[in-house]
């Protein structure tokens, strides 16, 4: 009998441990936030399962097509990865239309562009060097520029939310500069009663009309408000600026988009040539390379696994538009269209076995009220990226909490900092979150959390998925 006792014993030792059962059920740490908050539960969606587990911990309205913000992003980027490869790079080509002697192209200089969504302002500086290296310091005719590689379709920038200044508005370009955004800096002077306006980047030809004026206060000041509008009716686009600073403030910055791509793109090229010596005697010209025609110069962008660290990390928009568009042209021809990268996507999440017949994708960056996919979807793409030959680049891209990105002030000096690779998704009714966390046992889990309600994105949501990210931690 004692050696029956000991056998059983033996064995219930050897038996591993229960695994904890599937729940429907949120945990009660997320129900208390959505009660306090008056979140209806059946506006929350969640999807968290284990990294090589059989199936998932907890689902809870996973089936429910949601929008859910900037999370699409994680589509657009894992879809690119697997398409394009992280090796990936955009190019630039430049061509000389005339003939070249002593510094000086008797002809035109063409630009094309082939959707480079990381095109700054210091790396056109360094396309410039190349060119100059090439023997190019004047040149006598125009600027053309070819961006037919993306079809213009959208032609509205603030068609989303009627802000079409606003730098998250910026449409995609096959040549798209420094997100064709202007960083005007105020610099208040209390002695001399002004208030100095620089811009970064200088735009050749683009006035700035400064109206601004001083008044006595704090930077709290209720008083201090700026108002833009764009002139485009002359020859030179000019930008009026109104309304007041106060006089204790150091420096206000505020970030816009002026001009369309093809004109931003003339405008930084022409101001950054000119502050090196060169000249341009003609001016702005759509057109399209000659077929045949050898380019003078061919500029790459950094390679794709780089390109979407800002795009998840950061939330870039049309970082990801461009991607998004860049999927199109490259796996179904040019020029890249909403409706082909619509497709390319499709066919690539097909092939993989991650057909998701709710998605509504739209412009890949997730600005848009018509966006859906369900929790489990997006899960099970993050479960797929994470056993892809790419998935240390892919979540390498998202943010890490309380470190850098969207999510640089959640668990901000928390032991889980550093513990998260999250994508964070915010519009008005919208609050998402999706990535990666590692539990305190050292286990990996994929997270997913979507809220669609009135006050969900400042009323609780946010909470509520932190509560959601504590509870997976202590899995």
């Amino acid at each position: 009998m004692q050696g029956i006792l000991l056998l059983v014993a033996a064995l219930l030792l050897c038996s591993p441990l229960p695994v904890r059962a599937q729940t429907t059920v949120l945990p009660e740490s997320v129900n208390q936030v959505l009660a306090r908050y008056k979140l209806p539960p059946a506006s929350f969606s969640v999807f968290v399962q284990k990294v090589g587990a059989a199936g998932p911990l907890l689902l809870y309205n996973e089936h429910v097509p949601r929008n859910p913000a900037s999370a699409i992003k994680l589509l657009t980027t894992y879809v690119a990865l697997e398409e394009l490869g992280p090796a990936y790079r955009w190019r630039t080509e430049v061509y000389a239309d005339g003939r070249l002697k002593d510094g000086v192209l008797d002809g035109d200089l063409l630009l094309k562009g082939y959707g480079d969504p990381y095109l700054l302002t210091e790396r056109l500086w360094l396309l410039q060097r190349e060119l100059r290296s090439k023997g190019v310091q004047h040149i006598d005719g125009d600027l053309v520029i070819d961006n037919s590689w993306f079809a213009r379709e959208e032609l509205d920038p603030g068609a989303f939310d009627g802000q079409e200044y606003r730098a998250y508005n910026v449409l995609p370009d096959a040549l798209l500069v420094n997100f064709q955004s202007v960083n005007f800096s105020f610099r208040p002077d209390p002695a001399r009663r002004t208030i100095g306006i620089l811009s970064d980047p200088v735009l050749a030809g683009v006035e700035i009309d400064n109206r601004m004026t001083l008044f006595n206060g704090g930077c709290s000041s209720r008083g201090s408000h700026i108002s833009m509008d764009v002139n485009r009716e002359q020859d030179r686009p000019r930008v009026i600026f109104s309304g007041k600073l106060a006089n204790n403030c150091s420096e206000y910055q505020l970030l816009r988009s002026l001009l369309d791509g093809p004109a931003y793109a003339y405008a930084a090229f022409r101001a950054l040539w000119e502050e090196q010596g060169g000249s341009i005697k003609g001016q702005l010209r759509l057109g399209q390379v000659p077929a045949g025609k050898e380019p003078l110069l061919t500029f790459m962008s950094p390679p794709l696994a780089e390109v979407i660290r800002p795009v998840n990390k950061l939330s870039n928009n049309v970082m990801t538009r461009q991607i998004f568009l860049t999927l199109g042209a490259e796996k179904l021809g040019p020029p890249g269209t909403l409706a082909k990268a619509r497709q390319a996507m499709e066919d690539a999440l097909v092939r993989r076995g991650l057909a998701i017949p709710e998605l509504d994708i739209g412009n890949g960056a997730g600005l848009s009220r018509d966006n859906r996919v369900s929790a489990w979807s997006l899960g099970r793409v993050l479960l797929a990226a994470r056993s892809s030959p790419f998935g240390a680049e892919f979540q390498a891209s998202l943010s890490l909490a309380g470190l850098d990105g969207t999510t640089r002030r959640r668990f901000e000096n928390d032991s889980l900092a550093g513990q998260m690779h999250l994508k964070t998704g915010t519009l008005n009714g919208v609050t998402s979150i999706a990535g990666y966390v590692r539990a305190q046992s050292g286990a990996e889990y994929v997270v997913v959390a979507i809220a669609n309600q009135p006050k969900a994105t400042w009323g609780g949501g946010q909470e509520a998925q932190n509560a959601l990210l504590r509870w997976v931690s202590r899995q």
